[in-house]
């Protein structure tokens, strides 16, 4: 009841007029910037960071609520049309989302997109109003095996279903690892693969990577085909999703939630896994595989559902730990500091009417977020009949001006154009995108949590197995290996079953 009574009173707070407005404001100035190819929610919040800084604490993290759902579901556009994930969990979104969008079905791949985060955004929300401390409590018991054998189910389970072979999945996958040990060993301090770079001395910025190898390859690749193609226009087709549409979407929706909010809240999630886990489980359990890599909806509708769950996830351990997850959990730490106040365990007590504000916004906010955009998925699909001189231009130049953000250093843009080649080379040779990039964002994390338990079982490898969700994991793992060759044992030993007829014996002969 403490709990209830304390959420009305941040929804008296975040519905009048004036914090009204401001979470108004923010979604719109969250989807439009956002909606930028390039432009994540972090990067979004980040750039909008400096318009909440006159404000009160409370009316700026209504617009702040606003902004981080608004930049969300401009991340989840440009990957759906311009195949430019904005951050590394709109990664999985852009491929059956894209491949949707060139089919002419865009409306309903932005359409599902929406009323999948707004579902998933609500309960998520709602969970961690009620479960936050529960849920706490179970992230930090977690050790640093259990995290890495999760880590090495997410690589191996994406690895194996992606592709036309599981050679060319695992060979992305080891470039992606190559490519996220660019840097400094956190452990010894050594250089790794940076040739004698200062600027690689901190690694590859995942939003670079993520938007040479699917903008820039994408548009090289366009641009090599350009002249043996002929120009068409893409169709925007019905602009709202059909009875069919909804019964396919309502389960991954649910689904994706169900995978999002836990790992969104434990420490070392995130939004990337569940995401990919989501696209596994929806690929495993769909009545329409044959969809699957040339735009099926599930895959549209269960990772965004688990993208904007684990939004809501992740700010479970940054509001009762202090401890942010992902870059946009990061930058809304930023600004509360900037405030004087310190999320932690204490934050519920002392600055209870402002955080029970902040959680009523986010409702509000994505429920407005649906409200404004829901209708202008016909519209916004439209950017799609430009012609692709023009837009694929475009997408460069925003890809462009967004990996020069990051940073604000000429030399991402040099490895923009080395990684956009890279994409070109493997749509060339028919490797998948995504381990790539899964690589490089979880190889890192991977590493770190290796090193800590071998750290903490004073190097010896059975630490490994030292927590019974590990040994748990580990076995899951070691059935996804061992599958191809049990299912290739268990056919060959099945009998065959007998013809009805010799196989040369033609018709049957009744002249007797």
């Amino acid at each position: 009841m403490d709990v209830w009574s304390s959420l009305m009173d941040g929804f008296a707070t975040a519905l009048t007029p004036m914090n009204l407005l401001f979470a108004v404001i923010g979604v719109l100035l969250g989807t439009a910037v956002g909606v930028l190819p390039g432009l994540g929610p972090a990067m979004t919040v980040a750039l909008l960071l400096p318009v909440t800084a006159a404000l009160e604490p409370t009316s700026a993290f209504i617009m702040f609520a606003g902004i981080y759902y608004g930049g969300m579901f401009g991340g989840s556009t440009t990957s759906i049309l311009l195949n430019t994930p904005g951050e590394s969990s709109s990664v999985v979104t852009a491929i059956e989302g894209n491949k949707m969008a060139k089919a002419g079905r865009a409306a309903q791949a932005l359409a599902t997109a929406a009323i999948g985060s707004f579902i998933a955004g609500t309960i998520g929300t709602a969970l961690l109003a009620v479960f936050a401390p529960i849920v706490v409590q179970f992230a930090v018991s977690l050790g640093a095996p259990s995290y890495f054998a999760i880590m090495i189910l997410a690589l191996l389970a994406v690895t194996a279903v992606l592709g036309s072979s599981r050679l060319r999945g695992f060979a992305s996958l080891a470039l992606g690892l190559a490519i996220g040990l660019v840097g400094i060993d956190s452990v010894t301090g050594q250089r790794r693969l940076t040739f004698g770079q200062p600027l690689l001395v901190d690694g590859l910025d995942i939003v670079v990577v993520a938007v040479a190898i699917f903008a820039v390859g994408e548009a090289l690749w366009v641009a090599a085909h350009l002249r043996r193609t002929p120009l068409h226009v893409i169709p925007v087709g019905r602009p709202w999703m059909g009875k069919k549409d909804w019964s396919r979407s309502w389960k991954p929706w649910l689904r994706g939630t169900a995978f999002g909010f836990p790992f969104g809240a434990l420490p070392a999630g995130g939004a990337e896994i569940p995401t990919f886990l989501s696209y596994v489980t929806e690929k495993r359990l769909t009545k329409h595989p044959e969809e699957f890599g040339k735009g099926a909806i599930e895959g549209v509708a269960g990772p965004e559902a688990a993208n904007n769950a684990a939004a809501a996830g992740t700010l479970t351990p940054m509001l009762a730990l202090g401890l942010p997850t992902n870059a946009t959990a990061a930058v809304m730490l930023a600004a509360f500091t900037s405030y004087g106040i310190q999320p932690g365990p204490q934050l519920f007590s002392s600055q209870g009417p402002l955080v029970w504000a902040l959680i009523a916004s986010l409702f509000i906010g994505n429920f407005l977020l649906l409200l404004i955009n829901l209708p202008l998925a016909p519209v916004w699909a439209k950017l799609l009949q430009l012609p692709r001189p023009y837009l694929y231009a475009g997408i460069l130049f925003f890809a462009t001006l967004g990996a020069y953000s990051v940073n604000l250093q000429a030399f991402d843009l040099v490895i923009l154009l080395v990684l956009g080649a890279l994409g070109f080379m493997m749509r060339r040779f028919g490797l998948p995108v995504l381990p790539l990039i899964l690589g490089v964002i979880l190889g890192p994390r991977i590493e770190g949590q290796l090193r800590k338990t071998l750290q903490l079982s004073a190097g010896d490898p059975a630490g490994l197995f030292s927590e019974p969700i590990a040994i748990v994991v580990y076995i899951i793992v070691a059935l996804i290996l061992a599958w191809p060759l049990i299912f290739k044992l268990i056919r060959r030993n099945r009998p065959a079953k007998k013809p009805l007829l010799p196989a040369n014996s033609g018709a049957a002969d009744y002249s007797d």
